[in-house]
């Protein structure tokens, strides 16, 4: 990265002589003529404004893309758009910094407009002066024309968003999407003459809710997203020798997912869990510094997301040795079937939680069986157990699309308690994790976690699992880990 990347520090300006500006801008090569063609995205994008212009008749709609968040210092993460930004225009890799989505009331419905910057002309300082917008530092950007194109959708500068959000602000209601842009939120703030915060949560939940049901692009996306995935658990196969020889193998397993992740979409849809031995009965374990041993498992849960921004999210727990021990099977069998009933539960018409229900009922039995809880499972099971969760902290499925956990501000009646529905891509995910610590459980099954999860969409008749090109079977896995080992 350029010493002078965006934001340029005052005491960091360099200046520019008249010769240099005067020269910068001469002898390049005309833009072209051609318009880029529609995203495919764009084909379901207009059904799904119309669903929000339903929502809130006769009210001006601000959905900010988000801008640029600091790394450190003067550097930035790689640019992600608000999900509810992209869902609504179907922008997605890298698209576009500090737009506004705005939806104008008009007549019965609504008419979509976004606020950009487009590229400067070569003549202006900005072409090679601004860090986040100059062609010369974040490359060749859209014309208002070109990404009116991409969008399907009317363009304007950002610099007449202002006038837009505040015209009529007396007889027009306006909402914004408060989390998105506090300078977007600070500006309608302004326009309204208030910080109306309930009437913008009402918004916030409601394109949150909006995502619960899948259309087919969205379908076909995390189908994909997770054959990506797929292949990276298989990249990630191939290389547990050199990963067991290299040390800190956890951040090799991480590496070559991320490699591929980057390779065949936008970046990973979450931070990779490379979790190995002990490490793996640490739920969100991100640090992936450890080693990887013969003779233990590793948990990984990774998902790549696409450039049109929808993640998988998978994860495997496989020997690195190629073949499980017997300790390690029966929990593995255990999580397994646990797993399964949540997937038979999983239809439309039931309530979300009926997923969760099968699948720790299963748990609960197993660990009662092993003689490891303290209680029957049945009173373990009820309100005023939950002795169970002591090695199944976590709920077994959440909504998966733009987000790993999508939908995330829906309410709850809508969520935990919504019932499933035709187009729901969820995720199931049971676990089994004994802490090498924990004196309740028998010496040989501690320092085993165990997690199996799938992407499944729900179906007229039942469920789909997206994920299924890799295999759960403890049998299956060995077989799988052979054949990849024999092919590399």
């Amino acid at each position: 990265m350029s010493s002078d990347q965006q934001p340029v520090l005052p005491n960091r300006q360099i200046p520019f002589s008249k010769a240099f500006t005067e020269f910068i801008s001469t002898d390049w090569a005309p833009y072209g003529e051609q318009l880029p063609d529609p995203l495919p995205s764009t084909a379901h994008t207009a059904a799904r404004r119309e669903m929000v212009s339903a929502m809130f008749p006769g009210e001006r709609i601000v959905i900010p893309a988000g801008g640029y968040r600091v790394r450190s210092n003067d550097t930035d993460f790689r640019y992600r758009a608000h999900s509810a930004f992209a869902h609504l225009t179907g922008l997605g890799t890298d698209r576009e910094p500090d737009a506004v989505l705005v939806m104008e009331p008009v007549g019965g419905g609504h008419e979509a407009c976004i606020y950009f910057s487009p590229r400067a002309p070569r003549t202006d300082p900005e072409f090679y002066s601004s860090s986040r917008y100059g062609e010369m530092w974040v490359g060749q950007r859209e014309s208002l024309a070109e990404m009116s194109a991409m969008a399907a959708l009317p363009t304007a500068p950002i610099g007449s968003l202002a006038e837009a959000v505040g015209r009529d602000t007396g007889t027009v209601r306006v909402r914004v999407l408060r989390d998105a842009d506090a300078d977007i939120t600070a500006m309608v703030d302004a326009a309204r003459g208030e910080a109306s915060v309930e009437c913008d949560t009402e918004l916030q939940v409601a394109l949150s809710e909006l995502r619960l049901v899948k259309d087919p692009y969205e379908l076909e996306q995390l189908r994909a997203a997770c054959r990506a995935t797929a292949t990276g658990f298989e990249a990630v196969v191939a290389e547990l020798p050199r990963a067991v020889a290299a040390g800190r193998g956890e951040r090799w397993v991480e590496g070559v997912f991320g490699l591929h992740a980057r390779h065949a979409g936008n970046a990973v849809g979450y931070d990779t869990i490379a979790a190995c031995g002990d490490h793996a009965t640490t739920l969100h374990w991100i640090r992936n510094d450890g080693d990887l041993r013969n003779g233990d498992l590793l948990l990984l849960d990774a998902g790549v997301e696409l450039d049109s921004l929808y993640t998988a999210d998978v994860t495997r727990t496989v020997p690195v040795s190629g073949t499980f021990t017997a300790a390690q099977r029966k929990v593995y069998e255990a999580v397994l079937e646990a797993q399964q009933a949540g997937i038979d539960a999983a239809r439309p018409g039931v309530k979300m939680r009926a997923i969760h229900d099968a699948a720790v009922a299963v748990i609960a039995r197993k660990l009662s069986e092993w003689g490891i809880l303290p209680v029957s499972a049945e009173e373990s099971l009820s309100d005023e157990g939950g002795q169970h969760r002591r090695w199944m902290v976590h709920g077994t499925s959440h909504h998966l699309g733009l987000d790993v956990h999508d939908c995330a501000q829906a309410r709850q009646e809508n969520y935990r308690e919504g019932v499933l529905a035709e187009g729901m891509v969820v995720t199931v995910e049971p676990g089994i994790y004994f802490k090498s610590t924990d004196l309740l459980v028998p010496d040989e099954l501690r320092g085993i976690g165990i997690r199996i999860e799938d992407d499944i969409a729900i179906t007229a008749d039942g469920c789909d699992i997206l994920s299924s090109a890799l295999p759960r079977d403890p049998d299956a896995v060995e077989a799988w880990i052979t054949r990849i080992w024999g092919e590399s």
